[in-house]
C-alpha cells in the first residue's frame, strides 16, 4: 500500500504551536537568550518567595528564616532544572516549588506535638525536620514508579481526551492562587493583569529592528513599568494614612528581606539538622507527590508542544518522573519546606514568547543558583518584581 500523499493526512502528526521562532533545539542570540532565561527567573522567583512567605511564619520562623528558605528553595529550583534539561525529559520546563505540597505541610505545622513547642525558634527547626522527613521518604513513589518504568507502562493510556482536563485543570488551578493575591493591592495588580495582555496579545506585532519586543519580553517590560509605579506611590506617601494590611501588600519597602538578607550564603543538605520520620507525616506527603506527578505529565505534554518539540514518548516520560523524584529527595534533604514539579507558570510563557528554546531555561537555572547565594541581590530583585 502507497504512503499517503501529505495533502491527504487530514490530521498531522504533530500539533505544533504556529508562529514559533526558536523551537527547543534553535537557540537566539546569546543576549536575547540571557534576557530571555531572566524573565523565566523572574516568574520563577515568585513561586520560590510566596510559599515559604506564607509557610515559615506559621512554623515560628523570623524574617532571617523566611530568607534562608526563600534562598535555599531557589537553589534547589535551580540545580532540579539543569538535571530535568540535561538529564530528564531535556524538555525546556523549569523545576520550581509546588502548592500542591502546602496541605500535608500545614497539616504537619499544626501537629499537636510540634504545636506545644513554646520557643518559637525551636518549634521552626523541629517542624522543618518533621518536613525534611516526610518528603525524603514520599520521594520513594516518583523515584520508584519513574525508573521502573511502571509510570511508562501507565502513561501509554494516556490519550488527548484525558491529558486536555489534566492540564486544563493544572492552568485553571492558577487562578484560584493567583487572583487573590492581585486582590489585595488592586491599584497594582490590576495594571500589571491589563498591561501583560496589552503588550504580549495585542501588541505582540510591534517590533524593534524585527524583533517583537512587546511579545518577546512582556513580563520584564510589564514588571518594569508596574514597579516604577509602584515605588512612586510609595516614595509619594499615597499609603501613609492607608490600613497596615493594604500598606504590607502595596508598599515596595515593607517586605523586610532586603534587610535580613545575607550578601553570601551557600545553601546545604541538613542545614536545620537530621530529619525527623513520622509514618502519619510521611503517607500525607505521599498524596501530594502524586498530585505532582500528575500534574508534570501534564505540563510535559504542554511544553512538548510549546517547544515544537515531537511528543515525549512513555520512557521518556518515566525517566522525568524518576529525576523529579530526585528533586523532591533533593527538596528534603536541603530543607525547602515544600515539594517540585514542572512550573506550569514558565511552560505559559514558552508559549507566549514563542521561544521553546532549551537553553533559555538552562540561563535561567543559572541565574536562580547565581542569586540565590548572592541573597542581597536576590531580594532587590524580588523587590523590584513585586
Amino acid at each position: 500500500m502507497a504512503a499517503p500523499k501529505p495533502e491527504e493526512i487530514s490530521h498531522p502528526p504533530m500539533d505544533q504551536l504556529q508562529g514559533l521562532e526558536y523551537c527547543i533545539d534553535s537557540n537566539p542570540s546569546w543576549g536575547e537568550a540571557i534576557a530571555l532565561g531572566f524573565q523565566h527567573y523572574i516568574l520563577a522567583l515568585g513561586t520560590a518567595v510566596m510559599i515559604p512567605s506564607f509557610l515559615v511564619p506559621l512554623m515560628g520562623g523570623t524574617d532571617d528564616d523566611k530568607v534562608r528558605v526563600v534562598q535555599t528553595l531557589l537553589f534547589v529550583e535551580g540545580i532540579n532544572t539543569l538535571l530535568q534539561t540535561l538529564f530528564g525529559t531535556r524538555l525546556p520546563t523549569v523545576v520550581g516549588g509546588s502548592y500542591a505540597f502546602m496541605v500535608p505541610v500545614i497539616s504537619i505545622i499544626h501537629d499537636s506535638s510540634l504545636m506545644e513547642i513554646s520557643d518559637p525558634h525551636q518549634r521552626f527547626l523541629n517542624t522543618m525536620r518533621a518536613i525534611q522527613g516526610a518528603m525524603i521518604v514520599a520521594s520513594s513513589i516518583q523515584i520508584i514508579l519513574g525508573y521502573s518504568q511502571i509510570w511508562a507502562i501507565c502513561s501509554r493510556f494516556f490519550s488527548p481526551l484525558g491529558m486536555v482536563p489534566v492540564i486544563s485543570l493544572v492552568g485553571f488551578g492558577l487562578f484560584d492562587r493567583g487572583f487573590p493575591v492581585v486582590g489585595r493591592c488592586v491599584e497594582i495588580g490590576i495594571p500589571m493583569l491589563f498591561l501583560f495582555i496589552a503588550f504580549s496579545q495585542y501588541l505582540k506585532h510591534f517590533q524593534t529592528k524585527q524583533l517583537p519586543v512587546l511579545e518577546r519580553f512582556a513580563l520584564l517590560i510589564s514588571v518594569t513599568v508596574i514597579w516604577a509605579y509602584a515605588h512612586l506611590l510609595t516614595a509619594s506617601g499615597a499609603y501613609r494614612h492607608r490600613p497596615e494590611t493594604t500598606q504590607r501588600n502595596c508598599r515596595t519597602d515593607r517586605a523586610n528581606l532586603i534587610s535580613s538578607a545575607p550578601w553570601i550564603k551557600i545553601p546545604y543538605p541538613l542545614q536545620w539538622g537530621a530529619p525527623t520520620f513520622d509514618a502519619g507525616h510521611a503517607f500525607g506527603m505521599m498524596a501530594a507527590v502524586l498530585v505532582s506527578l500528575i500534574e508534570s505529565t501534564g505540563a510535559y505534554k504542554a511544553a512538548s508542544r510549546l517547544a515544537s518539540a515531537t511528543p515525549p514518548p512513555a520512557h521518556v516520560l518515566s525517566r522525568g518522573i524518576g529525576w523529579q523524584g530526585i528533586g523532591i529527595l533533593l527538596s528534603g534533604l536541603f530543607g525547602t519546606s515544600t515539594g517540585s514539579t514542572v512550573s506550569v507558570e514558565n511552560v505559559g510563557l514558552l508559549g507566549s514568547t514563542r521561544v521553546g528554546s532549551r537553553r533559555v531555561i538552562q540561563i535561567s537555572a543559572g541565574f536562580m543558583i547565581f542569586f540565590s547565594i548572592l541573597g542581597e541581590q536576590q531580594f532587590i530583585t524580588h523587590t523590584t518584581a513585586s
